[in-house]
């Protein structure tokens, strides 16, 4: 996306970019892949087809978007204007003072009824890790117990940059507490967290195995343990 030098960016001005790269056959693909039929989790949401290269690159110029105009985006109805809001947060969070990033983080949670989908929350969440570093986290929590699948997947995979520096004292608290989550996006998004913190320190991931093998739903201990050599996954597997 090309920008006049005099030129203000709008929400419109991306959308526009973004539905000039449409692709009708790929759009009817990810409506598929995204589940988005009557009574599935996505029920009734739109695509345009673009990749995530796509919407990353157009993310990228228009990272200079404002915050109001970012707001306009996430409303829309399209998934890869949505998707290309968060992205533009992400990239404007990094590079935020504290002022502005306590300005996306207040931004991101008011509006969390549109990151409404499992790729929105992951490529968006971990801004809440970065975020709670060094701070309360209570957030975490009141976000696992909300009511709404997305909040609650915010809830864990924000904790991705928590476990990269080390500190698994909530992605281990979240996961007791989500054990018998009924959702398999969340039995997927646990199992994927605790794989994560066997990457830093492999005997915290056993020692909570061992605690809770039994009672894991089945996708989250085969998330966990997929880095595991095949034999060692058999033999979780039966525990």
């Amino acid at each position: 996306m090309k920008k006049a030098a005099n030129s203000i960016m709008t929400a419109l001005s991306v959308r526009e970019s973004l539905r000039a790269l449409a692709n009708p056959a790929k759009a009817a693909e990810m409506a598929r892949f995204f589940k988005t039929g009557p009574g599935e989790y996505a029920e009734g949401d739109l695509f345009w087809g673009l990749t995530a290269p796509q919407v990353r690159a157009l993310a990228k110029a228009a990272r200079e978007l404002p915050l109001d105009q970012a707001e306009r985006l996430l409303e829309d109805p399209v998934h890869e204007a949505r998707s290309c809001a968060l992205v533009i947060l992400v990239e404007r969070f990094k590079k935020a003072d504290a002022e502005g990033q306590s300005q996306i983080i207040e931004l991101y949670l008011r509006r969390a009824d549109r990151i409404n989908n499992w790729d929105l929350v992951d490529i968006s969440a971990a801004m809440l890790g970065w975020w709670l570093s060094g701070r309360d986290r209570s957030l975490l929590y009141r976000l696992a117990e909300s009511p709404n699948l997305w909040e609650q997947r915010m809830a864990v995979v924000g904790t991705l940059p928590l476990i990269k520096a080390g500190d698994f004292t909530d992605i281990l608290a979240l996961s007791e507490r989500l054990l018998t989550h009924r959702h398999d996006l969340m039995h997927k998004a646990v199992g994927w967290m605790l794989r994560e913190v066997g990457k830093k320190d492999r005997s915290v991931l056993e020692a909570f195995l061992e605690r809770h093998a039994q009672a894991m739903p089945r996708t989250s201990l085969r998330y966990a343990i997929e880095r595991f050599p095949e034999e060692e996954r058999k033999a979780w597997l039966r525990y």
